[in-house]
């Protein structure tokens, strides 16, 4: 497996997918509903393509159900990080230590370690990521709950990362031991994912809000709706772009790769949500690109 330049480009294309929602959900007023809406709707734009497609292969389901789980979790720190922290300050920190975990858990988990030059571009996005994220250090440290929430959510990601990427390839392969075969299998396994998604974390939500905040949601919702359909949308998309490179790339090298949006979100926190930009976060927008070529030639 090898992380091409075709697939560099579309998994930088999803990244940019991905900052997308997650600033769409920032700028709403409740994280959680919008977090919630953003699935529902997406759940609803996988759905013909599911029933447009067959399913994966029964040895993919219980890495979907795993994910299911997992994924709950994610939402749930997602929204916390959100409601606590800005998102040039949070996104980058979810996002940039989890691919440090999934390497570290690739190797013994899926018997695929990165290279020497990988693991020096797994490191270097890393540290760009938290140049990025952690522009402002002094304040960073003022908020401990947001913190707390994106550093826990980094440990999901990883979690989430490699139980996906390995059911991809099954999904992709039709057997547990293969890697990659039918051009598909991705899509199947990302499609099916966002339609179950798309009423676990949402059903919580929901049930954890009162009649009257319920009634609030109802309204908010129609109001929302095309922003968070447009949100659904891009996170299929990216996702299913990760998925499926991770099928023909290695899976810490593609997760690495992925998290490149930190760059996306860091220009969309500032350029739409009022969010500060310096000297700090562009050295480490430099060491995140010098990272990506180490993965690409390593």
């Amino acid at each position: 497996m090898t992380l091409t330049w075709p697939i560099v480009f579309a998994v930088l294309c999803g990244a940019l997918l991905h900052a997308g929602w997650n600033a769409l959900i920032k700028s709403g007023r409740d994280s959680a509903v919008d977090t919630a809406l953003v699935h529902v709707l997406g759940a609803l734009v996988a759905l013909p393509i599911v029933l447009g497609l067959r399913l994966p292969p029964a040895a993919a389901w219980p890495f979907v159900a795993v994910s299911l789980v997992i994924h709950v979790g994610y939402y749930t720190a997602l929204a916390g990080a959100y409601r606590h922290g800005e998102l040039g300050l949070t996104y980058p920190i979810m996002r940039g230590f989890a691919p440090l975990l999934v390497a570290l858990a690739s190797g013994a988990l899926i018997g695929e370690a990165p290279s020497p030059l990988a693991w020096c571009g797994i490191v270097a996005v890393a540290a760009g990521v938290a140049l990025v994220g952690l522009a402002h250090p002094g304040q960073a440290l003022h908020h401990r709950k947001a913190l707390a929430f994106a550093f826990t959510n980094a440990v999901i990601i990883a979690m989430y990362t490699v139980v996906d990427g390995h059911g991809a390839r099954v999904s992709a392969s039709r057997g547990v031991g293969a890697t990659v075969g039918d051009g598909l299998g991705a899509l199947r396994y990302v499609m099916l994912l966002s339609v179950l998604d798309g009423v676990t974390y949402p059903l919580s939500v929901w049930l954890r809000r009162s009649a009257s905040q319920r009634a609030a949601i109802a309204a908010y919702a129609r109001r929302r709706w095309p922003v968070a359909a447009l949100g659904g949308a891009a996170s299929i998309g990216s996702y299913a772009i990760a998925l499926w490179a991770m099928t023909r790339a290695p899976i810490a090298s593609v997760a690495a790769l992925r998290e490149t949006s930190v760059l996306f979100a860091a220009l969309l926190g500032t350029l739409l949500l009022k969010e500060r930009f310096g000297l700090q976060r562009a050295i480490g927008t430099g060491v995140i690109v010098a990272g990506v070529m180490a993965l690409r030639l390593g």
